[in-house]
């Protein structure tokens, strides 16, 4: 499973950039031009790399895998296939309401697939709880959800701030966050203590 989402990782981030524009001269003001679809680029690229590192640690602290998560995981991969469709529109659109929430629900989506991917891994692995221990409280998983629906509200509003908001949740996830490390760390891989 692991090695399937990231190939799909690989792939989405591939078209991604197979649909990135060159200039059309050889100018920086040419740049300037295209410099909309690079930034929704470089945020859809983090984004990615994003989930790519959290989906990864999860997977870490999974011991076995049953066909609910398997079908989470689906739904979570669904969802990301499309940020390369909505950065694309709101690329070529520069940043235009429409498009920017059409982004930040794409966004939304991944975030609850996201959860409902954790929550089918915790459930099943109720008598290995390294991932239920290390998620805690999930303080971020519940605060990014809050800000897609500002942003997906504040683009018809004022779009550059519901961008803003987009980034924000990007920049909180950005800042590593070793939970699931430390939970592996503190314990072996079938979630006996490590002796001393």
């Amino acid at each position: 499973m692991e090695a399937f989402s990231d190939g799909v990782i690989a792939i989405l981030i591939t078209v991604m950039l197979l649909e990135l524009k060159t200039p059309g001269g050889t100018t920086w003001g040419d740049l300037h031009e295209r410099l909309p679809q690079l930034l929704t680029y470089v945020l859809s690229f983090v984004y990615l790399g994003i989930y790519w590192n959290n989906h990864h640690h999860m997977l870490h602290a999974t011991s076995r895998v049953n066909g609910l998560v398997l079908w989470a995981n689906m739904d979570l991969l669904f969802w990301l296939s499309l940020i390369p469709f909505t950065t694309a529109w709101m690329g070529e659109h520069h940043f235009a309401p429409t498009p920017a929430a059409a982004y930040g629900i794409v966004l939304l989506a991944c975030a609850i697939a996201y959860y409902l991917l954790q929550t089918a891994i915790i459930y099943d692995q109720r008598d290995h709880p390294v991932l239920a221990l290390a998620v805690g409280k999930d303080w971020k998983g519940k605060l990014s959800p809050l800000i897609y629906i500002a942003g997906i509200g504040l683009c018809f509003v004022e779009r550059w701030l519901g961008v803003a908001m987009y980034v924000l949740a990007a920049l909180i996830w950005l800042i590593p966050d070793r939970r699931v490390e430390r939970a592996l760390q503190a314990t072996d891989f079938f979630g006996q203590d490590q002796p001393d």
